[in-house]
């Protein structure tokens, strides 16, 4: 592969990535409301969701649905309804800061979590957008596009992986400065304004 290439895509990743999303935010939200230790299964949970998304790219499936306004549309609602419901889900949040260890965390809290990350990637027509426009153009057509395949993806869950776990870390050192309850209910409201603020750019959306 073409390393030149590998670095213009790599910086590409970096930038969309990094860039204020429902991953980003779902990230910051969870390490906040829990602990670290979530916001890694929420990360995996987001890094499945994104091999979903470029094996559908590679098939033909990113194709398709970026083809077919219908499926885009059906699509775009459906992700932006559930941003919307995590959304209303916290502004009527009024529970507490979640200090307990890692250790007295249920598996059933680990899946509810994981499953959240998981539909938010999903669903989201912007990573749809990323791997039927971007990533194709990546990729040789006369060499082993497997093998381009996996090297561009591993890269791009690598990367989003350790930038999420970043922006996680970082949330959970701030999170003693909401250790009071007006304060974090403070946190879950503009939180909860955020993902609706998201669900109505979602709409925005175009082909």
């Amino acid at each position: 592969m073409d390393i030149q290439l590998l670095i213009i895509y790599t910086t590409i990743s970096i930038f969309y990535i990094s860039t204020p999303g429902p991953a980003v935010l779902l990230a910051i939200l969870n390490s906040i409301r829990a602990d670290f230790k979530v916001v890694l299964v929420s990360n995996l949970a987001n890094i499945l969701g994104l091999i979903v998304l470029s094996s559908a790219s590679i098939l033909g499936l990113g194709l398709l649905i970026k083809s077919s306004v219908i499926l885009f549309t059906i699509l775009k609602i459906v992700g932006a309804i559930y941003l919307a419901y995590i959304g209303f889900k916290l502004i009527k949040n009024n529970s507490k800061l979640d200090f307990n260890t890692q250790n007295n965390r249920t598996k059933k809290e680990y899946k509810i979590y994981f499953k959240e990350s998981f539909i938010t990637a999903v669903t989201n027509p912007k990573p749809i957008l990323f791997f039927t426009a971007i990533f194709p153009n990546f990729i040789n057509y006369e060499s082993d596009i497997y093998f381009q395949f996996f090297v561009l993806t591993f890269i791009f869950i690598f990367l989003s992986f350790c930038i999420l776990s970043l922006y996680g870390y970082l949330a959970v050192k701030s999170k003693a400065i909401l250790s009071n309850a007006k304060a974090i209910s403070i946190f879950y409201k503009i939180s909860g304004v955020l993902f609706i603020f998201l669900a109505i750019g979602l709409l925005q959306l175009t082909q």
